[in-house]
């Protein structure tokens, strides 16, 4: 007879070994391993005064870790890209405080991935409803407003359907699949001519500007590397009025952190980086992050985040490329509308009640909205010059 699983909150996942986390990581998520998220709280981009808190969840048979949850507390909605602004403002008008809230993601990264990890010999469903029975626990006694489990991946949606004590919320992304292509070229031709001469209209004027591009894997960054990438991150972030979440302290130690999981574009002029964009891959998986240049050049994000990235994925046999949250211009270049699924548990009644009337009718005008925007997605559609099936259309 199996142990029962005893449930744990850390604080900090210093406490937890490296190697024990990283056994319950799946092949294709970065994000949550031992590494990346220590780094987060090592480097002071989450913790005191960030108002991402760790309050981890962690499933114990005996002194086994067999399973656990990242979980933040919070004291801000920011960096989340789920957005319930409006809920706090509800909370606020009723009298109620909407902060602390708890929120499992990782900060300020909003990609699809695992969320409850787990021991490949165990059994899912119970270490689900036992860290969704710790996450409860932390609620108590933090006090905080309500639970959010924010960009899960479909398996984990219909685990926490199932638990039924959390609602379902749907949104969407734009997310590029892999349909066997054979190169670009391959990708290419599956749109429609008008979107194809465009797409090769860009890339021609990026190479125009005659900078060198790299791909660079996370072990082949040095130190004068990641400090040039932080001064191209600081620099988009006080261009756009957006706050700087990762601190300096993240880039100086990414180094001597992190492993190959990051992936990178750069463009060079006379040996300097000028641009870059800062990505992450693992298994069949990959991930754009951040983007940033010293001065404009026409067409270089498209090319830095976008293309470059595609013909990565091709050629590396990935089944999946996420380029960041919203962004309707990623359509035109072959990254489709794909749903979204959250899960939220509201501790005042009356609150909980507003939301879950409103849940449904948000999730009727979401898949409105995918459909309308497959549509006008530039791959060929049934009629149109069919010289091959169009293998990309969902």
């Amino acid at each position: 007879m199996r142990e029962s699983i005893d449930i744990r909150i850390s604080s900090s996942l210093a406490s937890i070994d490296a190697d024990a986390w990283d056994q319950l990581v799946g092949e294709d998520d970065p994000f949550v391993e031992h590494a990346f998220l220590s780094l987060l709280e090592e480097s002071g981009s989450v913790g005191r005064g960030s108002g991402w808190e760790p309050t981890h969840v962690t499933a114990w048979r005996g002194k086994r870790l067999v399973g656990a949850l990242p979980l933040y507390l919070k004291t801000h909605s920011y960096g989340e890209y789920i957005f319930d602004w409006g809920w706090a403002d509800a909370a606020s008008r009723l009298g109620l405080s909407y902060y602390p809230k708890l929120v499992s993601m990782v900060p300020v990264t909003p990609v699809t991935g695992r969320r409850f990890l787990f021991a490949a010999d165990d059994n899912p469903a119970e270490i689900v409803k036992r860290l969704i029975d710790g996450c409860h626990e932390a609620a108590e006694s933090t006090r905080a407003s309500s639970i959010h489990l924010l960009f899960l991946n479909p398996e984990e949606h219909d685990w926490v359907a199932r638990d039924g004590r959390l609602m379902n919320r749907l949104s969407f992304q734009f997310h590029w699949r892999n349909e066997g292509y054979g190169d670009f070229e391959d990708f290419v031709g599956n749109f429609r001519s008008s979107m194809r001469k465009k797409l090769r209209k860009e890339r021609r004027v990026a190479a125009e500007a005659k900078l060198q591009i790299e791909e660079l894997r996370g072990d082949q960054l040095g130190m004068d590397d990641w400090l040039a990438l932080e001064r191209l991150y600081r620099a988009t972030c006080g261009r756009k009025g957006s706050y700087p979440y990762l601190t300096p302290a993240f880039f100086e130690l990414a180094p001597s952190r992190l492993d190959g999981s990051p992936l990178v574009f750069t463009a060079k002029d006379e040996g300097r980086i000028v641009a870059a964009s800062i990505n992450f891959a693992k298994g069949g998986h990959l991930y754009g992050r951040y983007w940033g240049a010293t001065r404009r050049h026409d067409m270089l994000h498209f090319e830095l985040c976008y293309y470059r990235l595609i013909e990565h994925a091709i050629d590396h046999h990935m089944r999946r490329f996420e380029a960041g949250a919203q962004g309707t211009h990623k359509l035109r270049r072959g990254l489709m509308p794909v749903p979204i699924h959250s899960a939220h548990w509201i501790r005042n009644p009356v609150l909980q009640e507003a939301v879950a009337d409103f849940l449904p009718r948000e999730a009727f005008s979401v898949q409105q909205q995918i459909r309308e925007l497959r549509h006008h997605g530039p791959f060929r559609r049934a009629g149109d010059e069919s010289l091959r099936p169009n293998r990309a259309s969902g």
